[in-house]
């Protein structure tokens, strides 16, 4: 199996147009920029229920915990969310008539109370980004994204390591793609 690859600028915008051209638009979209704008893991993403993104006020959070028991190799993690993705997220919620905190955050075709497993919502990327044509993309593709893009910026190995969950910055330096702007960037710099 190939490593999932890291969007493009172009790429990202392109299954954005796709994805509000179908149904269930600002739900496909919010799913997606958890991925490409907090790096979660699609298991993450799947599992999130609304309180977990609201506060008592009903508003979205600027953090996220995520017990050991719901991530990867039972490493807890907090999630940090920027302004931008605390205002996508809450432009999608206002499209929800029941907003109890026990259900699901992103919910299938088949209701309120039902939820994507990890599995089906990484098949759900999967058809998208194919959709979309954007080949060579995956449901790692948005948290590649992620972490690409923050060390693009300067940000430190270690701190996308923190903001991945990996306890292994040698897990984190895989996920990096190096491309010819970046190295054109970076011989700049000198």
């Amino acid at each position: 199996m190939t490593a999932a690859k890291s969007l493009t600028p172009a790429e990202l915008e392109k299954v954005l147009r796709y994805t509000a051209t179908q149904s269930n638009p600002q739900r496909n979209r919010a799913m997606l920029m958890m991925t490409v704008a907090a790096g979660l893991r699609v298991g993450e993403v799947a599992g999130l229920k609304l309180g977990d993104v609201l506060d008592e006020d009903g508003a979205v959070r600027g953090e996220i915990f995520l017990s050991g028991d719901r991530v990867k190799h039972n490493h807890a993690r907090t999630i940090y969310i920027n302004t931008r993705l605390q205002q996508e997220l809450a432009a999608y919620i206002s499209t929800r008539n029941n907003r109890a905190a026990h259900l699901p955050l992103f919910p299938t075709h088949r209701g309120p109370r039902c939820s994507f497993s990890p599995n089906t919502l990484a098949q759900h990327f999967h058809y998208v980004y194919k959709r979309a044509g954007v080949s060579g993309a995956s449901s790692h593709s948005g948290r590649k994204t992620f972490l690409t893009n923050l060390a693009s910026q300067g940000v430190s190995v270690f701190v996308l390591a923190s903001l991945a969950g990996h306890k292994s910055i040698a897990t984190t330096q895989r996920y990096i793609t190096v491309n010819d702007d970046v190295k054109r960037r970076a011989v700049e710099l000198v």
